[in-house]
């Protein structure tokens, strides 16, 4: 059993009908059809949603998946409408709220790895394999692909696995020239944030993307090249056969397993709440990401 430690009760907005909660989004509906995303400050590890949130994180989320949309504007568009807060919003929706076009969505996780590490990493130690793609013998935690690979993902409820597929399972469910496409996009806004991220001393390992249609067009949603839906390493530390140090949530993963937390994670009881020192340096690593990738500071 897993999900949310503690459900939270949606705000209700004037004018705004609430569709859902997931693991960090609230999403919306306004009058006029558009969608409402709301990124709260909640953060999730090993399928929990945990009771503690992690200051500024939905803000941070929000602001680099803007201005990794404006990077990748000429190769796919997205689905920001407007970054104008709804009427009767709470303040506290400003710089984490997005108004968006309601998509058609495609029910896939469309994974990028460039290197090999996680679920993939698993995979390869039993089969040489990652989704049914073979790759060469002799790569270890952290090895770098000989070139990035689309690696799909069925899209799991809050509390469950998404499970790795293949791209054969993949075009059997959305259809050949869907995948085709997914596969297309997905490799190439990976490799124009791989190369980016690399100018300013990241390694972006591997990143999921949602994609909806609008009409007969592909369009990217939800968040882009965040460390939420990313593994962004520290280049200057990268060292193959062992976990990387990243920007994200390791620390809170960490300490989750640690004896100082007196959870076990095979139990079934929910986490407890996190130290705010864990909070703190939890924060400090997703601000650091946004100003080292954007090259502006976090105020």
């Amino acid at each position: 059993m897993s999900g949310f430690v503690e459900k939270p009760e949606p705000i209700q907005v004037p004018g705004l009908v609430h569709l859902h909660t997931g693991k960090v989004r609230e999403l919306y509906q306004n009058e006029a059809g558009d969608l409402v995303m709301v990124a709260s400050d909640r953060i999730s590890a090993f399928d929990w949603v945990l009771p503690t949130e992690i200051t500024d994180k939905g803000r941070v989320l929000t602001q680099l998946s803007l201005w990794w949309f404006d990077q990748i504007a000429d190769l796919i568009p997205n689905h920001v409408l407007s970054t104008d807060l709804p009427e009767g919003a709470p303040a506290d929706w400003a710089g984490r709220t997005l108004v968006c076009k309601s998509l058609q969505m495609v029910p896939v996780e469309a994974v990028a790895r460039g290197y090999l590490t996680g679920s993939g990493l698993l995979e390869y130690n039993e089969s040489r394999t990652v989704c049914g793609l073979a790759l060469p013998e002799g790569l270890v935690d952290g090895s770098e692909l000989p070139a990035p690979i689309f690696t799909p993902a069925t899209k799991a409820e809050v509390g469950e696995h998404d499970e790795n597929v293949s791209y054969e399972e993949v075009a059997r469910q959305v259809g050949a020239d869907t995948a085709a496409q997914l596969r297309q996009a997905t490799l190439a806004v990976y490799s124009r944030g791989r190369d980016i991220a690399r100018d300013r001393g990241i390694i972006l390992a591997d990143t999921k993307f949602e994609f909806g249609f609008d009409g007969d067009t592909l369009v990217l949603a939800d968040e882009i090249l965040t460390p939420d839906s990313s593994r962004f390493w520290p280049a200057d530390q990268w060292q193959p056969g062992r976990a990387q140090p990243s920007y994200d949530k390791q620390f809170v993963r960490d300490w989750l397993t640690s004896p100082e937390s007196g959870w076990d994670r095979k139990s079934e009881q929910p986490p407890p709440p996190l130290p705010q020192e864990i909070v703190d340096r939890t924060r400090a690593k997703y601000v650091e990401a946004y100003e080292r990738l954007t090259g502006t500071s976090w105020s």
